[in-house]
């Protein structure tokens, strides 16, 4: 799904000096080499890891001297397993999170794909844009189909403080994205083809079973919210957007524009 496939000369616009200059004037070659550079895991670990690095420093902070400990259930489901296989801790993870990190880039850059540190700021404005207008779609169809208010309030938990909120949201980008994206899309378009499905179909099918199960589990257990037809529908198109948006953009666009949306939320609700 994040492959990239190179050629004999991956990153040389074209050999003719005629294209090189017309290609260079016009900004396509630049613009191509963006999109596929921006989709490669690479670029996603470098992209994602101060994220990782944020919310596990601050989780450790709202935490500490706390009875009851607050975290994303997808942070936590993550740590459950490997706590299963004998990993446990933060400096045990630590060494997963770089050890998974060194496989990436040993891999990828043997396809010398090239680092270019512009491309990161690219990348959050860009997830930005889709945050605010995947917040903005999703909430405006959502208030339309059930007659709420704009921007409907779907849902009453407990109010957190403006730390823990923004705290959490990283958390959300992070996990949810991982398990939710990245490992179940992942996993449901491997699934799916092998029932022959191909295509397209096969991308569509996937994200919409995606969408469905990352809407259900969060009514599922003690924890769960209360359930409601307009939240399941919002979490239902939220999640089907954030599919495709991974699909489309890979892993490092769909989990920072996740956690860009949830702190423009929290912000708002402030």
């Amino acid at each position: 799904m994040n492959e990239f496939h190179t050629e004999p000369e991956p990153y040389s616009p074209q050999h003719n000096p005629l294209e090189q200059s017309l290609n260079a004037a016009s900004g396509l070659t630049t613009r191509s080499e963006y999109l596929k550079l921006t989709k490669t895991l690479t670029y996603s670990y470098i992209f994602v890891l101060p994220l990782i690095l944020l919310y596990e420093i601050g989780i450790w902070l709202i935490n500490a001297g706390q009875l009851s400990q607050i975290r994303i259930g997808a942070d936590i489901l993550i740590k459950r397993i490997l706590q299963f296989v004998g990993i446990d801790g933060t400096i045990w993870f630590s060494i997963v999170l770089l050890a998974i990190g060194g496989v990436i880039l040993w891999y990828e850059r043997k396809q010398k794909i090239p680092i270019r540190p512009r491309y990161f700021l690219f990348m959050v404005l860009e997830s930005a844009v889709y945050g605010i207008a995947l917040g903005i779609l999703v909430s405006s169809l959502v208030a339309s189909l059930f007659s709420l208010s704009w921007p409907p309030v779907l849902q009453v938990g407990e109010r957190m403080s403006l730390s823990q909120g923004l705290v959490l949201s990283l958390g959300a980008g992070i996990y949810e994205e991982l398990v939710f994206r990245l490992i179940l899309v992942t996993l449901l378009v491997a699934l799916l083809s092998l029932t022959g499905i191909e295509g397209r179909r096969r991308y569509a099918i996937a994200a919409v079973i995606g969408a469905l199960i990352f809407s259900g589990v969060h009514y599922v257990g003690s924890l769960g919210d209360v359930f409601t037809v307009a939240s399941f529908t919002f979490r239902f198109l939220m999640g089907l957007a954030l599919n495709g948006l991974f699909l489309w953009r890979g892993f490092g666009i769909a989990a920072m524009t996740h956690a860009l949306y949830d702190i423009f939320v929290t912000l708002m609700q402030m």
